[in-house]
């Protein structure tokens, strides 16, 4: 019984001899353990960090990669859609156009049994009919009568007009056996305001509300006076026959508050005309 309590208590120092010395060189390993883990657990985030960042690189190259596949599908649709398209041509809203026709004067230039009446000191021409010819240009301003009025455009013309009324003697040498002639002759210069309907259709109706014109004359009046202002009212139609190639046809009124010492300028035009769009 000694024997055995004397075993265990050599026993119990032996071990506890043991565990003095071994705990020291468990504790270093333990240790080194602990710094090799940490190590290599830094080893292991710094590769993780490394490997999230080349995975946000390859999302975000995944997204351009995307968009720009987007884009250019886009672009491949519109293309598609233009070639399918017909091409058409720009709208020619202005204008330019020659015109003729007849003209009458609301007076002639000699009145019969009067022949110094109307300014006919230096012509006795008696004739108030006559023809007439010209050209113009419509300058397009709006299609909507400054928003106003739908497909009704508003245009400026500029235009003149060279008209004749026969031939006619110098009153001043009646007594002369060769009497001078000279060519009853007037020209007329206008810029007038000009409402079109129906815009975009072939036929256009239009009307002039008044313009203003000035008036010459070829031969001039009693006073020797050749200018005076005055006003038109107007209108007509036109027809787009092919490709701008425009018809039409007109009546106009010219009218002045007086006459030119005496010579008379009113009377009325109509014809028609032949112009191009531009």
């Amino acid at each position: 019984m000694i024997f055995n309590k004397t075993k265990l208590a050599l026993g119990i120092a032996a071990a506890t001899l043991s565990f003095a010395f071994l705990a020291p060189a468990q504790a270093g390993d333990a240790t080194a353990q602990a710094d090799a883990l940490a190590a290599q657990l830094q080893q292991m985030s710094s590769q993780m960090q490394a490997m999230q960042a080349e995975l946000d690189r390859v999302k975000a190259s995944a997204n351009n990669t995307a968009e720009a596949n987007t884009k250019v599908k886009e672009l491949d649709d519109w293309m598609a859609s233009v070639k399918s398209t017909p091409e058409h041509a720009s709208s020619k809203d202005n204008l330019v156009f020659i015109r003729g026709g007849w003209s009458q004067l609301d007076h002639a230039r000699s009145a019969i049994g009067a022949p110094l009446a109307n300014g006919g000191l230096l012509s006795n021409n008696q004739n108030a009919s006559g023809y007439y010819y010209g050209g113009a240009f419509d300058f397009n301003v709006n299609n909507d009568l400054f928003g106003l009025v739908d497909n009704t455009s508003f245009l400026v013309e500029l235009g003149f007009e060279y008209s004749e009324y026969g031939n006619g003697k110098n009153t001043l040498t009646s007594g002369v056996t060769t009497s001078p002639t000279s060519t009853d002759a007037r020209l007329r210069v206008n810029a007038s305001p000009k409402i079109k309907f129906f815009h975009g259709s072939k036929f256009r109706p239009w009307i002039i509300p008044v313009g203003f014109e000035v008036n010459i004359l070829g031969v001039p009046s009693n006073a020797v006076s050749v200018l005076s202002s005055g006003m038109q009212f107007g209108g007509g139609a036109e027809y787009d026959i092919f490709r701008g190639i425009v018809v039409g046809a007109d009546a106009r009124y010219h009218y002045t508050t007086g006459s030119i010492n005496g010579t008379p300028t009113d009377g009325f035009t109509t014809g028609g005309y032949v112009g191009f769009k531009f």
